[in-house]
This record gives structure tokens, sequence and C-alpha cells, in this order.
């Protein structure tokens, strides 16, 4: 990541600049499944625009945010009056 391209495609990204962070394309994919995931694209059409043959791998890159992982456990909640999930200070409390 030493020419001016790399960067601004850092940049433009909302990646961070500052601090020792390995920059290059492998982040920047994974920084792409990742966005592609949280604004709903599915796992086939990730998988074709991040150039996997195999599903799998396409999950490695594109892992749910925590926001999500709460979501679908709150889901649970909601049908389960006794259980309550919540996020409190980035932190998962359960109460009975």
């Amino acid at each position: 990541m030493h020419n001016n391209g790399w960067k601004r495609a850092w940049k433009d990204a909302k990646l961070p600049v500052c601090g020792n962070y390995t920059k290059g394309v492998h982040n920047l994919k994974h920084t792409f499944g990742r966005r592609l995931r949280a604004a709903g694209v599915p796992l086939e059409t990730r998988k074709v625009l991040l150039g996997h043959t195999n599903g799998d791998i396409t999950s490695l890159y594109s892992a749910p945010e925590i926001k999500e992982l709460l979501d679908a456990t709150n889901k649970v909640c909601e049908r389960t009056a006794d259980i309550d999930f919540v996020k409190k200070k980035s932190k998962l409390i359960i109460c009975c």
C-alpha cells in the first residue's frame, strides 16, 4: 500500500488512517464483504462480488456484526418472556 491509489481507496472506504493498521487489498476485501452483508446483500451475490466460488470462504469475509448477532438473540427473547438479552455498554447481559 505504498502508492496513492491504495491510500485513496483506504481513505474513501473510511478506514482508519492513523495508527499502525495493516493496509492493503485483503483488508479492503474484508471491509467490502462486511458492508455488503450489513446492506442485506444475499450470500450468492456477495460470493460473486468477492470473486469466490465457495460460499464458506465468502462467509469468512462477511462475518456478522455485533448488532446483527444481538438482534438475532433478542428475536428469541421476544418469544421467551422469562429471558431478556440486553446490550449494555458493549457487554451482553442475560436477565432471567
